[in-house]
């Protein structure tokens, strides 16, 4: 079995799970025009500040988010370490008319640039999605356990661009040993929510496919088979909405009752089933609820208006009206995405009342 030092991972950092989002192509925007701007100064640690800075005005959050934000681009490979340039196509991904042409631009950066070693001070050749793809050409699929386990390989003292099928079965049994799923859920989710949006790369019952092997292996299933939720972008996910009410209220708690309830459910404004790939695991795209609040919603019993207060269907009792019209979500929680979001929940609601 190969000897690893089980600390010694795949990093990523991810302060974005939605990379066709206002937030991220802002800071992209920004950081490349910093770049732009002072192309010929030397990199420093006063002009790192001073990137965050100019971050922070398009991006009103502390400034350990702020850098995360930076190095995730930087790890990701639309930005040069040091500051001193960027991927030529980085301004086009900006530009693009739709998600469909970002997805191509996305796919050859990662391939081509990308390194989970990277940071703003540091340069790395390692490619780790590179890598991946490499393995997944050699072996046609990839299992959900054999990506986690090539997050264990030293890419930089192997001598080869992908992984033997044998060598990388004896880092699925290092994986399981030394508990690295549980450990590194994050980290997991963070590797799975990149590969979800690369051209011609598909999950199928939580194995990677090129797309043209999967249709001819599935033929007309792929379709209902690869809509399925995937259980670390979930978990991703709902943390991104836990850290977020850690951030507005001191504790995690259902965003409605202000209530530390031992279970909190992460629900979905725009259902899941009918949300694309970016909405499905967009946290712009959920609310922290109590089981009870939960289920209203999900059902579309109560729905919000832009300002936080609870409309109620035609369909609920007077008495259960009475208990809860006092009740409303705080404007600091109704971003103007979260707000597109529950435009959308409002009509449904409106939809099923008017058949009911």
């Amino acid at each position: 079995m190969p000897q690893q030092n089980y600390e010694k991972y795949w990093k990523l950092t991810n302060a974005f799970t939605d990379y066709n989002g206002k937030k991220f192509l802002d800071t992209l925007a920004v950081c490349i025009h910093f770049i732009d701007q002072f192309t010929h100064e030397p990199y420093t640690e006063e002009k790192y500040n001073r990137l965050q800075l100019e971050v922070q005005k398009v991006n009103p959050i502390n400034l350990i988010s702020v850098r995360k934000s930076i190095n995730q681009l930087v790890k990701m490979g639309f930005i040069n370490p040091f500051l001193v340039s960027y991927h030529p196509q980085a301004k086009e991904y900006i530009t693009a008319k739709t998600n469909k042409k970002r997805e191509t631009i996305l796919s050859k950066i990662i391939y081509s640039n990308s390194s989970f070693n990277r940071a703003v001070n540091n340069a790395s050749q390692i490619r780790q999605i590179n890598f991946l793809i490499q393995t997944l050409i050699e072996k046609g699929k990839l299992s959900k356990e054999e990506i986690i386990a090539l997050m264990l390989v030293d890419i930089e003292s192997h001598n080869k661009t992908f992984i033997e099928a044998e060598e990388l079965q004896r880092y699925v049994a290092e994986a399981k040993d030394i508990g690295f799923i549980d450990r590194k859920y994050n980290q997991i989710g963070y590797l799975y929510n990149i590969l979800s949006k690369l051209d011609d790369l598909v999950f199928v019952n939580d194995d990677l496919y090129f797309i043209e092997d999967a249709v001819q292996i599935f033929g007309e299933e792929l379709r209902a088979t690869v809509k399925r939720r995937d259980p670390y972008l979930h978990r991703l996910y709902k943390n991104q909405l836990q850290e977020e009410c850690e951030e507005l209220y001191g504790n995690t708690i259902c965003v409605l009752e202000k209530l530390r309830y031992p279970v909190l459910i992460a629900s979905h404004i725009k259902p899941f089933i009918e949300s694309n790939d970016t909405e499905a695991y967009d946290p712009n795209n959920g609310l922290l609820l109590s089981r009870t609040i939960d289920s209203l919603f999900d059902l579309k019993y109560i729905s919000f208006t832009d300002e936080g207060q609870i409309i109620f269907s035609k369909r609920l009792s007077g008495d259960v009206v009475a208990f809860w019209k006092d009740y409303r979500l705080d404007k600091k929680i109704l971003n103007k995405e979260r707000q597109n979001y529950l435009a959308y929940h409002r009509q449904l609601l409106l939809n099923i009342d008017a058949i009911a």
